[in-house]
């Protein structure tokens, strides 16, 4: 093949389906309008930026993330193991030192011999062969393009949480630990019921920042603002993000009626993010509402919390098993855009398009991951799913085919699930993937 295949967007899912089809051989331009044009919540210019949490999530084969992790480390994804090479403590996740993370990717995919990185935005859909992996923010005449080709495009809302320096940190208040002694990787903010209590007064009464899109957006569940779980009850924080169980106060000794835990962002531990605090508050309120966070009286915030629209394709018979559209032969999407929901789901997506467009390209059998797999599982519930209200989805073990005779125990039986998963991936790699 002499022409080359365009891949449209330098996202997680971008770099993994450009990757994937170098590695096969195949040229690549690979478009990205940064530095020249961003969208509302990119602040750097290099590629697979994270604008959400630093986190991959669990790293435990007993969790839908972190199986797909795993299937994707024994595939060779650019996505994976420069998370693996950028790591930073936090337990049983699988967390990154943000900017590494993103200079890693951009300085492989940039010399890469079989990818040209073009920095240009592409307003139009294509010509085959092409991978389009322009996000969830995707606006303008690229947005009005895939309307046209799909219809009027669904959307929801998502949300990031802020990042405050490590040295602002009241450590006389906070302390060291994570969960059910599984180390010392998380600061942990204690709260008193009365503490508890009066945080979320005023965080349920804190003034939000206006959403001009949309009336009455619809939120995405996993990144529910922390504000909007509030209001959902008064115990509902003490209950979700700010759970105390398997945490015990090293200076009390005793579990705190509710803590915030914070997780660290970049490899030399000066920054950290509050896990569970997206959010939508206005940045005055944030510092002020925070604030109250036993710890943070004087948290210095790098980044504020913002919220966003997220666009995603109404998938479900409009693509294959291989994200390729089903009209249009030769075309993929990849990422978010297609109804998975994360960074390992969109980067997962890249690589099943990626692999699947060069198997294409280059004459060979599709290779179906099957719903036996992470992988597999996730591109069948967005091209399969037949209910009339086809939302995001995180992967998770709800969706990967079941084991008969698997264990009843829970983590004896996703565990089982697991291995017949790695073992289905390691029989298509043997088969020269």
């Amino acid at each position: 093949m002499n022409n080359p295949v365009s891949v449209i967007g330098a996202g997680l899912a971008g770099c993994e389906a450009a990757f994937q089809l170098a590695e096969r051989g195949l040229p690549v331009h690979l478009y990205e309008m940064k530095p020249q044009r961003r969208q509302s919540a990119h602040k750097a210019d290099t590629f697979a930026e994270l604008v959400c949490s630093n986190s991959l999530r669990s790293d435990r084969l007993q969790n839908g993330a972190g199986l797909m992790k795993e299937e994707m480390r024994r595939i060779g994804s650019i996505i994976i193991n420069a998370a693996d090479d950028t790591k930073v403590p936090a337990g049983g996740a699988l967390a990154v030192d943000r900017e590494g993370f993103t200079r890693l990717v951009t300085e492989r995919i940039e010399a890469h011999p079989n990818i040209t990185v073009v920095h240009d935005e592409v307003q139009t859909l294509p010509a085959s062969p092409a991978i389009v992996a322009t996000g969830p923010l995707t606006d303008g005449p690229m947005l009005l393009a895939i309307q046209e080709l799909f219809g009027p495009e669904l959307h929801f809302y998502d949300a990031a949480a802020p990042v405050i320096t490590a040295e602002s940190i009241n450590m006389d208040k906070a302390f060291r630990a994570s969960r059910y002694e599984r180390g010392s990787d998380y600061i942990n903010c204690p709260m008193s019921r009365d503490e508890y209590f009066a945080f979320v007064h005023e965080l349920v009464a804190a003034e939000t920042a206006p959403l001009h899109e949309f009336e009455t957006p619809r939120v995405f569940e996993g990144c529910m603002p922390v504000e909007v779980m509030a209001k959902r009850g008064e115990r509902t924080l003490a209950f979700g993000p700010l759970k105390p169980v398997g945490l015990r106060d090293e200076k009390t000794g005793v579990r705190p009626f509710a803590v915030v835990q914070l997780r660290q962002d970049d490899a030399a531990g000066t920054l950290y993010n509050l896990v569970g605090f997206q959010t939508n508050l206005k940045f005055g309120e944030q510092r002020r509402v925070f604030g109250m966070i036993p710890g943070l009286e004087n948290a210095e915030f790098v980044r504020y919390g913002v919220m966003h629209r997220n666009t995603f394709l109404p998938s479900p018979g409009k693509l294959n098993w291989r994200y390729g559209v089903i009209d249009k032969p030769g075309l993929y999407f990849a990422g978010q855009i297609t109804g998975v929901e994360g960074y390992v789901e969109s980067a997962g997506s890249g690589l099943v398009a990626g692999v699947s467009l060069a198997r294409e390209l280059l004459g060979k059998d599709p290779v179906d991951f099957t719903s036996q797999t992470a992988l597999g599982a996730m591109a069948h519930y967005v091209s399969e799913y037949v209910g009339a209200d086809f939302q995001p989805m995180n992967i998770n073990f709800g969706i990967i085919a079941d084991l008969p005779g698997a264990p009843r125990n829970k983590i004896d039986r996703y565990t089982a699930i697991a291995e017949r998963a790695l073992g289905v991936i390691d029989g298509i790699i043997a088969n020269k993937l």
